[in-house]
């Protein structure tokens, strides 16, 4: 089957997060929206055709889980990613944020440090926060072409007795490493020597470009997984976002045990129908969509490094090796943060999140979602360009 990723579909008054909220998150309704993480592309057929069913069935009531839910995700981890899951490991939540803040509740207390690698998904800094937890941050060195681990920084980070949780992003949202095994067996010993929770958001695991692999972090070694809790989902692979339903991955009956019981206060152990559905139809389905939507992606990367090096010089893309999230340096256009988003909004008129937002380290960068067809990134990218050089010849 081919699917039509070039096919624009109009999203307004859809009640889409993306689209219909730009008056209320930027000010402006007449914006191009390249901004959060939710792609432009219908989910797959399959998916669709699944949800249609449970619709035509009528009757919406408290549903359970059946084992195929379950097993649709075991096969999905060991076929495309080599991990062997067993079922009483698999708990949910209604989305990867809130299993983030509930895991936080569950296994730290005021007082106690989590550490952070920023430039890093901007949430993370609310959830490790909360409730008089101490943000510590590990940030990532920058070379001007890739990002890496400051093991150093982080042995020293981890090895305060007050250390109790690394919240790690795998691959990293926004600059785009795929961590390579090697480095994730470094962090993973550094853990087990200082005694540090591992919480890994790997929600992008699926999203990977040609010549890099994501590699499980739980899925390393049995004293890995014994430390690790791991959150993914089928939201970003298959835009399911709205549908909310994430897999939290507790090998270790001890820590599954006390999320369970974190999650049944908080009565967070139901699923709705169409959830579970589309889950199911996804990971047992969903897999020829993935590989044309990589395929797409890639197509997209390459016309976004192009544009860069021929048309906006002094920017420069980060390249990624998964997500569909580009990371992009504009410290070389001469702007301040705050001057870099007016002259986006009120100039180009495109809605892009602001590399501040992922921390101090993200000053001077813009996060472009390129998970769109192509004629709406190419309108994006010629917006930016006319008013990048505009500035410029002033």
């Amino acid at each position: 089957m081919a699917y039509h990723f070039d096919k624009v579909i109009d999203r307004h008054n859809t009640n889409s997060l993306k689209w219909d909220a730009l008056k209320e998150r930027f000010g402006d309704a007449d914006l191009l929206p390249m901004w959060v993480a939710d792609m432009d592309f219908p989910a797959p057929g399959e998916v669709i055709e699944a949800l249609k069913k449970v619709a035509d069935h009528g009757i919406f009531g408290y549903t359970i889980r059946p084992d195929s839910f379950y097993q649709s995700l075991i096969n999905w981890l060991e076929r495309r990613h080599h991990w062997k899951v067993e079922k009483e490991w698999i708990n949910i939540c209604p989305g990867v944020v809130p299993a983030l803040s509930l895991i936080v509740q569950a296994f730290t207390k005021p007082g106690d440090q989590i550490v952070i690698q920023s430039p890093v998904y901007h949430p993370f800094f609310s959830v490790a926060q909360q409730k008089g937890r101490e943000l510590v941050d590990n940030t990532l060195l920058f070379d001007g072409k890739r990002y890496e681990i400051d093991f150093e920084d982080l042995e020293k980070k981890l090895s305060d007795e007050r250390c109790k949780m690394l919240l790690f992003c795998s691959p990293h949202n926004p600059v785009g490493r795929v961590w390579t095994k090697d480095e994730l067996t470094k962090v993973g010993n550094l853990c087990l020597k200082h005694n540090v929770l591992m919480l890994s958001d790997e929600i992008h695991f699926d999203l990977i470009f040609k010549g890099h692999k994501h590699t499980p972090f739980a899925s390393i070694s049995k004293e890995f997984a014994d430390i690790s809790i791991t959150c993914v989902a089928p939201s970003k692979t298959f835009n399911l976002a709205g549908l909310q339903s994430s897999a939290i991955i507790i090998p270790n009956k001890k820590l599954n045990e006390t999320y369970q019981k974190s999650l049944d206060i908080e009565d967070g152990n139901m699923s709705n129908s169409f959830a579970i559905a589309a889950f199911e139809a996804a990971y047992n389905n969903g897999e020829q969509w993935l590989e044309e939507l990589l395929t797409y992606l890639e197509k997209n990367l390459d016309f976004v490094n192009k544009f860069f090096k021929e048309e906006i010089p002094n920017a420069s893309v980060v390249q990624p090796e998964g997500t569909y999230l580009v990371w992009i340096d504009c410290r070389k256009l001469g702007l301040s943060a705050k001057e870099l988003e007016r002259l986006l909004l009120k100039e180009a008129k495109v809605a892009l999140n602001q590399g501040y937002i992922f921390g101090k380290s993200g000053e001077g960068f813009i996060r472009l979602n390129i998970a769109c067809p192509k004629s709406i990134l190419e309108e994006g990218l010629n917006r930016i360009k006319a008013t990048v050089n505009k500035h410029i010849s002033k």
